[in-house]
């Protein structure tokens, strides 16, 4: 990827721990990364939303009725849809609809076990109808591994999910609907390299549960809400925060997320990222700049807000929505 005229790159290959992370500016904007509740079906240990069953944030319809119109006014190419569980907002649907008339890409960051959930039987047959891509949380290929993030019980829901998906095309080369899955560490460690992590995935997968898929991403965990206060109780955030500096590299700073992509509260404000989001650090150093401001205006080349935690998405080979960074 060519770099932007707006990036900063710093001289040193790797930064000394005490160094700030280095500024970076957006560069073209392509996709709009809505946060659309905070409720979810689940209460994972990595979760950096703190998201959860007894969670009430949740997208009023006059703001997500401007979803489309920004879609439209910037020219956007895609609509990542997050949370929470994004498909127990009531007009997620009619959201994914509109936003598919518009011939933008739909990305639902699904957990799995939302496709058994009372009410949610048909979600899977709408999700293949409408051609979303659906990016499936699936930390490990092990079970024991899973459950200690996630819960009991989620793992068998999560294959039966991906089994109901697969049934439907996903995940099948040549079906058109696709099928990512998304790894995070045990803990305080960075993601293992994911091209053989991706390899592992597929040989047990297939072997064990007949389940295909198209790509792996490798996700690092970010110092963010639950995930940090666990590693704060556990006496390992200052650990963990010093091995995100020191295994920082340059060249993923080309790439991160945050340069083509903005995210979107549930109340329609704007942050450089979710995990700004979590962290209430305003896009772009803009007080409170909301959906309606991107109407009539681009934000291409403004200054990204930055700050320790992105450490996590230029450690290694990279983090980001779309997993690891460098080859």
């Amino acid at each position: 990827m060519t770099t932007a005229p707006h990036l900063t790159t710093p001289r040193r290959s790797r930064l000394e721990p005490t160094q700030a992370f280095p500024p970076i500016n957006r560069g073209r904007l392509d996709t709009l990364q809505v946060n659309l509740t905070y409720r979810c079906n689940q209460a994972c240990v990595h979760c950096h939303v703190n998201a959860g069953p007894t969670r009430t944030e949740s997208m009023e319809a006059t703001t997500l009725a401007l979803i489309p119109e920004v879609l439209a006014a910037r020219g956007l190419r895609c609509l990542d849809l997050t949370g929470g569980a994004p498909e127990l907002h009531p007009q997620f649907r009619e959201l994914v609809r509109e936003a598919r008339a518009l011939g933008v890409e739909v990305i639902d960051r699904c957990n799995l076990t939302i496709l058994q959930e009372p009410d949610q039987e048909d979600l899977a047959a709408f999700l293949a109808e409408q051609g979303v891509t659906v990016v499936a949380s699936l930390p490990c290929y092990l079970q024991d591994n899973v459950e200690r993030q996630r819960g009991s019980g989620v793992f068998q829901r999560s294959i039966s999910g991906l089994r109901q998906l697969n049934a439907l095309g996903y995940g099948h080369p040549g079906s058109g609907r696709e099928l990512n899955l998304v790894y995070n560490p045990q803990g305080a460690a960075l993601p293992p390299e994911q091209g053989p992590l991706e390899a592992d995935y597929r040989r047990v997968l297939a072997a064990d549960h007949g389940v295909v898929f198209n790509q792996l991403y490798a996700l690092a965990n970010m110092p963010v809400q639950r995930f940090a206060a666990v590693l704060r109780a556990q006496g390992e955030l200052e650990s963990y925060l010093e091995l995100l500096r020191r295994s920082h590299r340059d060249d993923n700073l080309t790439q991160v997320m945050c340069r083509q992509l903005i995210s979107v509260d549930w109340q329609g404000f704007l942050y450089d990222c979710d995990f700004n989001q979590q962290l209430g650090l305003d896009a772009g150093g803009r007080q409170r700049s909301h959906l309606r401001d991107l109407l009539g205006r681009d934000p291409a080349g403004d200054p990204i807000q930055v700050a320790e935690h992105c450490f996590g998405c230029t450690a290694g080979s990279g983090s980001s929505c779309g997993g690891a960074l460098a080859a």
